[in-house]
């Protein structure tokens, strides 16, 4: 990855299920930080997709009397379909059903082969049928012989399979764990692997015969690549990596390593143990960091369609056409389970949130600036100043403090601690109110002769907003766009890092009244 390049991924999403919360989080959590990195003309790449090989597709279409490329390409459209909806910006949406996807699969795993990482074995042991992972009788014992995530009991399973000598890459995975502790994050994930590393690593299977729908084994038709392994090879794959001649990589292989990929952790196995080793046994460089996010559960239980708490896509329309798009990114990046512990969606708390943070401070502020400024200055910015005004005038240094919002916010982006960015201009915001009432200019405004007090005042109150909803605008674009087309900026200079410095508002700018988040009353509909 070149110093401007920024690779950021979700991890690719089944398509044997519909879309729901779980994978509008994750592509939201990537989408801010894409938004953010381009803020700051890093060079970005953002990869999401689908998932579409596998016995449980395979399984559905034939239960439906379709193919499994139809149902594929049914429910794939539906996936794609969300990031248009909720203004996703991905730059790709690789399908594992692709043909350069498929033809750059079976060149790593030939390499693999060639290379005597991969060997024909027998497995005996356990299967989980609803992730498609095999469990030692080890592991297995530990789960109680049931799947981690459904529940459902572990079958015992006996195939001939091509292996992966996972085996082989113990020491080299431990150094990297002690080397890069960043590797994997949040930390409790981390020593959640570095207990499974402790138990000892057994080499993994990464063919199946019992089940035709997938990649064919390269020289074996009886096989066909686990579908495990044919998904993770799609953060390699989209880059071209494992084809020099094609296109992508011409244009798309400098942003390898990744920067992020961003998982939930029911899959951090794959990705954090399985992935880097597969990267190793093929010379290739390993991403820089797997974040590992934890669950949604709903009012309080874990979500379930029985119990009608499933945040589905029907639900989540439901709260963007009431509250807007901004409030539901916000409350799944500032509310969600971003960290070890899993997180509630509850209706009556996005409620409150929406309220506390975008009406009464975000919205509120706004407001209460430009609705000023149009009083008292017929909506014409009045008050820049120079030297050291501003320590007359409530004895707040403005852009000493937005320089350190900018800095706390560019710190905890570049580690994917998208609660702490947001933070940093929502103190900003609160600091300004705080600011008003203790310089209250509706007083000074009495006072002819505290006019020029008064604009510039208002000058450093309506500029710190500018830089701290410019810091926002990653995470709620649509009005901060509003906000700043109504005091003057352009579309193109809002995406200029320049003017995250202070002084980027002119005297003389008309600023219009703002109104950007209105009340919304609580109903049993949400």
């Amino acid at each position: 990855m070149s110093d401007e390049a920024r690779y950021i991924t979700t991890p690719i999403y089944y398509v044997n299920d519909r879309p729901h919360i779980g994978h509008v989080y994750t592509t939201t959590l990537c989408d801010v930080y894409a938004r953010a990195m381009r803020m700051q003309n890093f060079d970005v790449f953002f990869l999401t997709g689908t998932d579409e090989h596998g016995v449980k597709v395979e399984q559905s279409a034939i239960a439906k009397g379709v193919t499994p490329q139809a149902l594929a390409d049914e429910n794939s459209a539906e996936f794609r379909s969300i990031m248009g909806s909720f203004d996703l910006t991905n730059d790709d949406f690789i399908r594992t059903t692709d043909e350069a996807h498929t033809k750059q699969v079976q060149r790593f795993v030939e390499k693999l082969l060639e290379s005597g990482d991969v060997y024909l074995g027998t497995f005996e042991g356990w299967y989980d049928e609803g992730q498609e992972e095999y469990h030692t009788e080890t592991n297995a014992k530990e789960l109680d012989y049931k799947s981690p995530v459904s529940g459902k009991p572990l079958v015992r399973a006996t195939e001939q399979n091509y292996y992966f000598k996972l085996s082989k890459y113990q020491q080299a995975l431990e150094e990297l764990y002690q080397s890069n502790p960043d590797f994997v994050r949040p930390e409790s994930r981390r020593n959640e692997m570095l207990g499974r590393l402790r138990e000892g690593l057994q080499d993994v299977p990464i063919s199946r015969t019992n089940f035709t729908w997938g990649i064919e084994m390269p020289g074996d038709e009886a096989h066909v690549i686990y579908v495990w392994i044919d998904a993770l090879f799609n953060y390699i794959t989209a880059l071209g990596l494992g084809d020099h001649e094609c296109e992508w990589y011409k244009h798309r292989n400098h942003y390898w390593p990744a920067a992020y990929h961003i998982v939930g952790k029911e899959i951090l196995w794959f990705h954090s143990i399985i992935w880097p080793a597969v990267l190793m046994a093929l010379n290739i460089p390993l991403p820089k960091c797997v974040y590992a996010h934890s669950f949604w559960i709903s009012e309080g239980r874990k979500m379930s369609k029985s119990l009608g708490n499933f945040i589905d896509l029907e639900k989540i329309e439901s709260y963007v056409n009431q509250y807007g798009s901004d409030a539901w990114r916000y409350y799944l990046v500032t509310q969600g389970p971003l960290g070890a512990t899993d997180a509630d969606f509850a209706a009556e708390k996005f409620h409150d949130i929406y309220n506390a943070h975008l009406v009464n401070t975000i919205g509120n502020c706004t407001s209460r600036v430009t609705a000023m400024i149009q009083k008292y200055f017929d909506g014409e910015l009045q008050g820049e100043f120079n030297g050291d005004d501003r320590y007359e005038l409530g004895g707040v240094d403005w852009p000493t403090r937005c320089a350190d919002a900018v800095n706390r916010w560019k710190e905890a982006l570049d580690n994917f601690e998208l609660v702490k960015a947001v933070n940093a201009p929502m103190d900003l915001i609160r600091d300004v109110d705080l600011f008003i009432n203790d310089t209250a200019p509706f007083k000074l405004a009495k006072d002819e002769t505290k006019h020029g007090e008064l604009g510039a005042i208002l000058y450093q109150c309506l500029e710190t907003l500018r830089i701290a909803t410019l810091l926002l605008k990653p995470l709620l674009p649509e009005k901060m766009n509003e906000f700043h087309q109504a005091i003057g900026l352009t579309d193109d200079a809002r995406v200029e890092m320049r003017l995250l410095d202070w002084g980027g508002l002119n005297t003389g700018t008309t600023i219009e009244k703002v109104a950007l988040y209105p009340r919304v009353e609580l109903t049993a509909t949400t």
